[in-house]
């Protein structure tokens, strides 16, 4: 039986193919044969306590100037598809999380949805790794001015940033003798009235931010090692970062270890680690990418693997 598989992604029109990691999972699974079927955000409604969505098939091809072809549409049921990709990009705002209501009813129809519609919405990118303290430095998550100001000066030099934020954007990176810790903090919290994270900077950023991948919670061999731009803190490839590749540490391998079972446990099966010198600092849950880095720097078929693991699952 061929399996049906569907992505609810950003338009598709918009991607950068050479680097954009949906592109890669959906030419992984056309190679198995399976039939694929694209859908956005608008495309999903709930009639009668049942979740429909009007969907293209497509065709997708590895060529940075022809990189699909949407061709026949469907409108039916979810449930009639076998597994759904949600690779909707952030903001993680209320419209995603009522795409997660929707997509979890038509979970309970027996659609794969990879990843998990509930986890996605426990699993905060920057708060999750709180269930991991041991695997992370010191962080203080709080909308309290005096609390963030004496944690900065405590440790000295400090990275702030929302805990809604993708891309590096609203990252600051803050000294005890800062002039603008005020204005950074009054700025973040919007006057004490939204949760903010401070974490203790770590120098070792200048080595890079790695991006480990773990499939159902067993990590590619390799990170993303995402090296900062010269004069920027940030090393987000959004941001200017350069992205290396590099083997896994025995501390990557170790902080992965602590936190691999809890993601497969929560149906998290395509997650993105960020790890800087020896800690966990995020755990990136709705749209991960760096697979199409991976794959071309170490030959591997990351969005194979992936494919493999839901073909297990669909058993």
């Amino acid at each position: 039986m061929t399996i049906k598989i569907g992505v609810v992604m950003d338009p598709v029109t918009r991607i950068k193919p050479c680097k954009d990691t949906t592109l890669a999972m959906l030419l992984a699974a056309q190679a198995k044969g399976w039939q694929l079927y694209y859908l956005e955000m608008g495309d999903l409604w709930l009639r009668d306590g049942r979740v429909y969505g009007r969907m293209h098939s497509c065709r997708v091809y590895d060529d940075t100037r022809h990189w699909f072809d949407l061709q026949n549409e469907w409108t039916a049921p979810l449930a009639e598809l076998d597994v759904m990709l949600m690779r909707k990009d952030p903001p993680f705002n209320m419209e995603y999380i009522y795409a997660t209501y929707l997509l979890e009813q038509a979970e309970q129809e027996g659609l794969l949805v990879v990843n998990r519609p509930q986890s996605l919405r426990d699993a905060n990118e920057k708060l999750f790794t709180a269930w991991f303290p041991h695997c992370t430095p010191p962080t203080l998550v709080t909308r309290n001015a005096r609390q963030l100001r004496e944690f900065v000066a405590e440790q000295g030099d400090t990275i702030l940033k929302p805990l809604d934020g993708m891309g590096g954007a609203s990252i600051f990176r803050l000294q005890s003798a800062d002039p603008n810790i005020n204005v950074v903090i009054e700025t973040l919290t919007r006057h004490e009235q939204c949760y903010t994270m401070a974490q203790r900077y770590i120098p070792e950023i200048r080595q890079g931010d790695k991006r480990v991948l773990l499939i159902d919670g067993k990590p590619v061999p390799y990170a993303l090692a995402r090296i900062p731009a010269a004069g920027e803190t940030r090393a987000n490839l959004i941001a200017g970062g350069i992205g290396t590749g590099q083997d896994l540490t025995e501390q990557d391998r170790w902080i992965c270890q602590q936190v691999g079972p809890t993601l497969r446990n929560k149906g998290l099966m395509f997650v993105g680690l960020d790890i800087i010198g020896d800690f966990l600092t995020e755990i990136n849950v709705t749209s991960p990418t760096g697979v199409r880095e991976l794959d071309q720097q170490f030959g591997l078929s990351i969005g194979g693997q992936l494919m493999d693991c839901i073909e297990e699952k669909l058993r």
